[in-house]
């Protein structure tokens, strides 16, 4: 009996020792880096609102699109219903596909946190995050209350955890009450007073969970080129928390970009799809940014001319050195 044990025990394991080894998972790849596009201004109105859906961001697509995360600001509600708030002067409304539009032309997130996203009111808003989940647009900065408002958007690409998020620090001050998200009241994600202090830790909890933290905001003056004392504060306050990338537009002109510390920050992106044409606010251009998680690679600007309403680019080193220059009187170094 022992004998004959000893006997099987051997044979299993001869066995073994010619069974193949059992096939290993492959090493996960490297995180590699994600590049990002950065457009401004979007809006709808005439003689925009007269194109095909695919037309509107035709001449921006292949820019746009070799990009792996690509992000403009909608400075408009998407929605046939509401009422205009009163006391602006100007008021904007965008058709049901302007989604489409955006989506056809390589985009792949957008943020409404502006001082038009509320334009229509609350029954606009929520309109909007509607048809752009219908769409299949994901959307920042606003939200039917203050938690979805502030909550980023993420997504995973190349081994590395994104994270988008959206904020304004222009909203008219008598409008304060109806246009932030607090609480359960819908709105966009403000960045003025006390809810500054609500971004930052909003790009906190963000910094917790993810590799690369964008925040794209409505900032500065119109027509001024370079950065407010307060946007500059912000960006530092921003970074401080944890942003790798934190961009911006409204003031219709281009301002400077570049590095602060070790994260890139770009004071104004401009106009991108806009009504007007011809002058300084007809410049544009869309920011390119590489990164690997929180190192920030590289980044260039590509420039475009608005004409017909529409971002088209065009060949010219004297813009991109123009928009260098934009960097002098910004405190950012290349």
């Amino acid at each position: 009996m022992q004998n004959g044990a000893v006997r099987l025990l051997a044979v299993a394991a001869l066995l073994l020792l010619a069974a193949p080894a059992a096939a290993q998972p492959p090493p996960a790849p490297a995180p590699g880096p994600v590049t990002f596009a950065f457009g401004g201004d979007v809006i709808f109105e005439s003689p925009i609102d007269s194109y095909a859906p695919g037309e509107v961001l035709a001449p921006m697509r292949r820019i746009l699109s070799r990009a792996d995360v690509a992000m403009v600001n909608l400075e408009t509600p998407v929605s046939e219903r509401g009422t205009p708030i009163g006391g602006k002067q100007y008021v904007f409304r965008a058709p049901l596909w302007a989604f489409d539009a955006l989506r056809r032309g390589g985009v792949d997130v957008v943020t409404v946190a502006n001082n038009h996203g509320m334009d229509y009111g609350p029954v606009a808003m929520r309109d909007t995050l509607r048809n752009a989940a219908k769409a299949g647009m994901p959307v920042v900065g606003g939200g039917l209350d203050e938690a979805q408002a502030f909550t980023p958007w993420r997504t995973f690409v190349n081994g590395q955890w994104v994270a988008v998020l959206g904020a304004t620090q222009v909203i008219d001050e008598e409008l304060l009450g109806v246009w932030e998200a607090r609480g359960n009241r819908v709105g966009v994600a403000s960045a003025k007073y006390d809810m500054e202090d609500r971004l930052v830790r909003a790009v906190r909890q963000a910094r917790r969970v993810n590799d690369t933290v964008v925040v794209y905001l409505h900032w500065g003056e119109e027509l001024k080129q370079c950065p407010l004392d307060r946007q500059v504060a912000l960006a530092r306050r921003l970074t401080g928390a944890g942003a790798d990338i934190v961009v911006g537009s409204h003031a219709h002109v281009l301002l400077g970009g570049g590095l602060l510390g070790r994260a890139f920050v770009d004071y104004g992106l401009g106009n991108f799809v806009f009504y007007q044409d011809g002058g300084v606010v007809s410049q544009t251009g869309v920011v390119e940014v590489t990164a690997t998680g929180r190192h920030i690679d590289g980044y260039r600007f590509v420039p475009a001319q608005i004409s017909g309403a529409l971002p088209r680019p065009i060949a010219s080193p004297e813009r991109v050195d123009a928009w260098n220059a934009l960097r002098a009187c910004t405190g950012l170094r290349r």
